[in-house]
């Protein structure tokens, strides 16, 4: 039983969502594939919306699956379950990354759950997968809410940034530019295909410093400490 629960901030999108043919659609071929046994993570798609309240969002990380593999997805994008002890290839880029732009030592875990209560919205833009399939859930309706939640916090106008990265991520860039006063910025995806070419490379992009100076001049800090 799917866990609907959701700062009040947010309810409203969801509740439209759920109310509109991409929501009911989905949720009925989610109840068909688990009537089937299908195996389907995260167990709490929305949790990233709970722990980040609309009127928090400082930073917005978006990233485009969760992880399809036991243990590992918990509703936030790109973080894993505290025990989780090898972390995915993508995860340990984004500490490569805090470390050699923010001098941090990498953390102990993959968990980011600190950063979600921190302001950091962490949204994957397809919320569920089957166990083994990567993007088994892809464009089944999924993407009309996240689109809909990513719109909601660029009309908000608390100055946010938007890391954007990969063409995944960057496709969403139109759905935030008509918002006013955010900063956006975009490189490669982590993953290690990606993370260290052209054009722009993720490993070395100093998205992390560059968005903590630009909300500190705004007067809305953010911690990346883990």
């Amino acid at each position: 039983m799917m866990n609907f629960a959701v700062d009040p901030g947010w309810q409203p999108v969801l509740d439209a969502w759920r109310a509109g043919p991409a929501g009911q659609k989905l949720l009925a071929y989610l109840a068909e594939r688990e009537a089937a046994g299908a195996t389907i993570y995260p167990p709490d798609p929305f949790r990233a919306l709970r722990l980040t309240p609309l009127a928090d969002v400082r930073v917005v990380i978006l990233g485009q699956d969760p992880y399809h593999g036991p243990g590992q997805a918990e509703g936030l994008a790109f973080s894993v379950q505290p025990d989780l002890r090898k972390l995915p290839p993508s995860l340990k880029n984004i500490f490569k990354e805090l470390q050699r732009d923010l001098g941090q030592q990498p953390p102990m875990n993959g968990h980011l759950g600190e950063w979600a209560q921190r302001g950091v919205l962490l949204l994957n833009t397809s919320l569920t997968v089957e166990d083994g399939q990567p993007a088994s859930h892809a464009k089944r309706g999924w993407e009309q809410l996240t689109d809909a939640l990513i719109a909601a916090v660029a009309a908000d106008p608390a100055p946010k940034v938007f890391m954007l990265w990969g063409a995944h991520a960057q496709a969403k860039a139109p759905l935030i530019e008509e918002g006013h006063g955010h900063l956006i910025l975009q490189s490669n995806h982590p993953s290690p295909l990606s993370a260290s070419r052209p054009p722009v490379p993720f490993i070395g992009n100093g998205h992390f410093s560059t968005a903590r100076h630009w909300l500190s001049e705004r007067g809305r800090p953010i911690d990346f400490g883990l």
